[in-house]
């Protein structure tokens, strides 16, 4: 399945925020708790983490620090700070009200509301 861009870029911020949640990480062990999460329908290239990274980072929502992996090659490590985990609540509340809405528009109709909308008014 194809999930649209627009789809993606509104899901990316409270997703990475989300997975920093959890703990500490770097790029690559993100990009796959992406793909993980989404059970193999988001695959995030390099090129679309980072620069969400490093804006999430300006705007004070994640800190970083350089860590040296168990090859010994350095790896940027992001942690939520506590105004990301703030941002981070406001988003959970915003989703979740997006996400109630589509599930009652998208639930099939009972009897009595299909009965409501197939009958013409007055009738």
């Amino acid at each position: 399945m194809h999930i649209g861009k627009d789809l993606v870029a509104a899901a990316a911020t409270p997703l990475v925020l989300g997975i920093l949640a959890e703990g500490e990480s770097y790029g690559y062990a993100i990009l796959q708790r992406v793909e993980q999460l989404s059970e193999g329908e988001l695959s995030w290239s390099d090129g679309m983490l980072y620069p969400l990274l490093h804006r999430l980072e300006r705007l004070g929502y994640v800190e970083s620090a350089w860590h040296a992996s168990p090859t010994g090659r350095r790896r940027k490590h992001y942690l939520l700070s506590s105004d990301g985990r703030s941002v981070l609540a406001e988003q959970r509340r915003q989703w979740t009200a997006v996400s109630s809405a589509l599930e009652k528009v998208w639930m099939p109709p009972s009897d009595s509301t299909r009965r409501l909308v197939a009958s013409p008014a007055g009738a």
